[in-house]
């Protein structure tokens, strides 16, 4: 007999799964389905939680979807409430795991991860496959990549760089092995998830995840993606990407991509489905545009690593100041600036938040309050449900002007702001900032 542990981390799904199919391929007889739920307690350097109550409930919501899944195929997946590095040594030496598979992330933190199984004396296979585009379909090497987002881009379109096709859900999967029961206990591991009561359910939210359509669930998620095409919502995609409110502006693709239960290459295959069969246009592009914006920021991880998480980024600034009463009304939405406190208050009771506001309440942090981008970071990364470590750290560099923009930083004026994308107040009316 042998075993495989599979351990799930920002890939909550069984469709277009490559981990997992090489955990399969394997050869193993057993398999050990794991994932490892955020430590409750852990704390930022800024004195947050580093997982607040919105994104804890999203994951449990996903988890609770993927453990129903794992159970109609015969073999439950447990949920462990003790960290990676704790939990997973105790369950694969109990089972006698030969190796555990599992997500190739390029972030400081969760390399650390692997590293620390590693160093425990765990072989460690890990597979790349959150990106639409895999790294080596790229042109050039990771440590080559254009500095310049359009250039990334052109030079991608002119290659002619198309997705792999999704991979279909495994129709059936290798029995699990018996796990001694002091092991799991060990671990912290269940395969029941405890209800949580959902704190995104506002009707005022863009994003109402306690909702069943916005459940965390890969089949919500699936779901939603139909229904999006279903309404023919791609073609007026452009036109709405920036809207500031409501649960039709924008795609709402982002939180179940950042957790995992939707693939970027799903989309993509349904989305061209649907441009032949329904037309393509600005709208359809602009989709593929954004895929490709988060495809950069992944690869931007894999070029510079570590030094993207650094005090000055990539540039050679100084360190940004920070002043902790600046920053605590900003995050309280009590700077005084209507739009920008509208949207922190908005973002404390949903866990939500457009882009659009995302990158004017960034550059008030930054550029009006003087205040460090990394805290702005770590705020966005305890509280939004579709917080994607690549995505985040990228965007706040790119604000603060220490990434790779040649443009030196974004400023957003939130008066104009306002008056661009909540002309009549309804917006700082519904926050109550107005």
């Amino acid at each position: 007999m042998s075993t495989v542990l599979f351990w799930f981390r920002n890939d909550l799904r069984l469709h277009d799964q490559p981990a997992l199919h090489a955990a399969l391929a394997s050869g193993a007889t057993h398999l050990l389905p794991v994932a490892c739920q955020p430590a409750p307690a852990e704390t930022t350097p800024w004195g947050f939680d580093r997982v607040g109550a919105h994104r804890r409930a999203f994951t449990a919501a996903t988890l609770r979807g993927l453990q129903e899944r794992m159970a109609a195929l015969g073999n439950p997946l447990h949920v462990c409430r003790s960290p990676a590095a704790t939990a997973l040594p105790h369950l694969a030496r109990a089972v006698g795991a030969a190796a555990v598979v599992c997500e190739d992330i390029a972030a400081p933190w969760e390399q650390a991860e692997v590293d620390a199984l590693r160093a425990a004396g765990l072989p460690v296979r890990t597979v790349w496959h959150s990106s639409l585009l895999h790294p080596s379909q790229m042109p050039w090497p990771a440590d080559r990549l254009p500095g310049v987002f359009t250039h990334f881009r052109q030079q991608v379109e002119r290659a002619g760089i198309t997705p792999a096709p999704p991979l279909p859900a495994p129709a059936a999967l290798p029995p699990p092995p018996a796990v001694p029961l002091q092991a799991l206990q060990a671990a912290g591991a269940t395969v029941e998830q405890p209800p949580i009561t959902p704190s995104g359910w506002d009707a005022r939210s863009s994003f109402p995840y306690g909702s069943p359509a916005f459940d965390g669930s890969e089949a919500a998620a699936l779901a939603h993606l139909a229904r999006y095409l279903a309404r023919k919502l791609p073609h007026g995609y452009k036109d709405t990407r920036d809207r500031i409110m409501g649960r039709d502006s924008s795609s709402k693709f982002s939180p179940w991509l950042a957790i995992g239960a939707l693939s970027p290459r799903q989309i993509h295959a349904q989305l061209k489905a649907f441009e032949r069969d329904h037309g393509a246009n600005d709208g359809t592009y602009w989709l593929w545009f954004e895929l490709l914006w988060r495809d950069y920021f992944r690869l931007l991880h894999l070029q510079w690593g570590a030094a993207l998480y650094r005090a000055r980024g990539l540039s050679e600034q100084p360190p940004a100041p920070h002043d902790p009463r600046g920053f605590e009304r900003w995050w309280r939405g009590e700077t005084g600036e209507p739009l920008v406190d509208a949207a922190m208050r908005e973002l404390a009771a949903t866990g939500y938040l457009s882009n659009r506001l995302r990158q004017v309440a960034a550059s008030h942090l930054v550029h009006g309050l003087g205040g460090d981008w990394r805290a702005g970071a770590a705020w966005f990364e305890s509280q939004l449900v579709d917080y994607d470590v690549y995505s985040n750290q990228a965007n706040w560099l790119y604000i603060a002007g220490r990434g790779t923009d040649p443009r030196g930083g974004r400023r957003f004026n939130p008066v104009k702001q306002a008056l661009d994308h909540d002309p009549d107040g309804a917006y700082r009316r519904q926050w109550g900032t107005l």
